[in-house]
């Protein structure tokens, strides 16, 4: 997670964030100035720490799955890439069709996806 300070002025709001370093524990120069109060002849305030989630989608998830209209989550059944000869038709018309998430891993996926 990242460690944000968020500032705005009178004059004109300061563009995004300052980046807070939580890592090494230290705070950029721009922030320091804010704090000891060296830009308050400006009208810089300091309105607020917040912490900012992660909040890519996982790459590998968004690949194999899809959200439906109703909200179902499919994916692509496996086994059906190669060595089809010896399978029968009847097994590769049923692998052609969509699988759906079952409910004991929807949340798992679902979390992958960042739907929840």
């Amino acid at each position: 997670m990242h460690l944000y300070a968020v500032c705005t002025t009178f004059a004109a709001p300061l563009k995004g964030c300052f980046y807070l370093n939580r890592r090494k524990q230290r705070i950029t120069r721009k922030v320091q100035q804010v704090f000891a109060g060296a830009n308050h002849q400006q009208g810089v305030i300091l309105t607020g720490l917040f912490f900012m989630p992660k909040v890519k989608t996982n790459s590998s998830a968004k690949k194999r799955f899809k959200v439906t209209a109703t909200g179902e989550i499919t994916y692509q059944k496996a086994f059906k890439r190669h060595i089809l000869t010896k399978k029968s038709t009847k097994r590769k018309r049923s692998l052609r069709k969509k699988g759906m998430v079952s409910a004991p891993n929807k949340d798992f996926v679902m979390r992958l996806l960042r739907l929840k």
